[in-house]
């Protein structure tokens, strides 16, 4: 018997990335929504405590807080820095600007992982791959655009937003197989959230609440958490060269999001740098197949292509 093709691996993962994506950016639009009402530390403090809770209880189920110890390791504490870098970074920005321009900055973060792993733990990048690094950061500056009218210092936030994601997943690459992801991630939403606590007053301070704002914040934790758990899944469904470019909807979502929801309509050097950058990433990808060298940019980089800090 034939297994039906809407049934096969890769297109289960495929479909699995696609929902993941749409969790990521609904959860980046619900976040520039509440942007409009309170500052971004709070929605970071309010978005990352009901993170903790979400994540804390799912990694409690799985005995996966048995180590807490393991929270202090290196590479953790590492990642943890860079993640809140990214957060930080990344939330400012979108508060500023269309979420589709800042979600096609950040398609530049695999080729920034890439690019990573040759300069820290010198893994084999060939010249092809190097010109689509060269050629994807070029897209980026088209989208920046320094020194041109419609620049915004803010998409430099974006770009640092890369920078710092770079940093946490090469320290992911060197954190003990014996450490839970779902310990990780725990770790990860309390340090966000008391970033966020930290961040309070010297970004304006308490805005007071309604129930509308809280249960937005809510959802937007519950739909990262979804997310994390799609990505997982397809992950482990087929075959990573085949699903990790379905992970480039995200800037997809963001554009109609942006277009329906904040009637962002996107100009021609976004859509034109957009086009490099994601052109780049799927010859890199494509690249990584040929030479049977497939970390790089399909597994070290998070495929939601966003911060993790909830």
């Amino acid at each position: 018997m034939v297994t039906p093709l809407l049934f096969s691996p890769n297109l289960r993962g495929a479909l699995f990335m696609v929902v993941a994506m749409s969790g990521f950016t609904l959860n980046d639009a619900i976040t520039k929504v509440a942007s409009e009402s309170m500052n971004m530390a709070q929605v970071m403090l309010i978005r990352g405590a009901f993170a903790s809770l979400f994540v804390g209880l799912l990694a409690w189920q799985r005995g996966a807080l048995a180590l807490p110890g393991s929270m202090l390791q290196p590479m953790v504490a590492i990642r943890v820095i860079g993640e809140a870098g990214a957060t930080a970074s990344f939330l400012i920005a979108l508060a500023h600007l269309p979420i589709a321009n800042v979600s096609a900055v950040l398609q530049a973060l695999p080729l920034a992982v890439t690019m990573g792993a040759a300069l820290v733990f010198k893994e084999g990048v060939g010249w092809r791959r190097w010109l689509a690094i060269a050629i994807g950061f070029a897209g980026v500056l088209i989208i920046v655009r320094p020194g041109f009218e419609g620049f915004s210092i803010y998409s430099l936030l974006a770009l640092a937003c890369v920078a710092c994601c770079a940093v946490r997943d090469l320290a992911t690459k060197r954190i003990p197989q014996a450490i839970p992801t779902l310990l990780v991630s725990t770790t990860t939403a309390l340090a966000m959230t008391m970033l966020g606590a930290a961040l309070l007053l010297p970004m304006g301070g308490w805005t007071p609440m309604t129930g509308e704002s809280t249960a937005f914040l809510a959802l937007a934790a519950v739909l990262v958490v979804i997310g994390y758990q799609f990505i997982i899944m397809a992950m482990r469904m087929g075959d990573i060269s085949f699903i990790a470019p379905f992970r480039y909807t995200a800037l997809l979502w963001s554009i109609l999001l942006g277009l329906f929801v904040f009637g962002d309509v996107p100009d021609l050097p976004m859509i034109l740098g957009a086009s490099v950058i994601v052109g780049s990433g799927l010859y890199a990808l494509y690249r990584e197949r040929i030479v049977g060298r497939r970390k790089t940019a399909a597994e070290s980089a998070g495929p939601d292509m966003a911060p993790d800090g909830i």
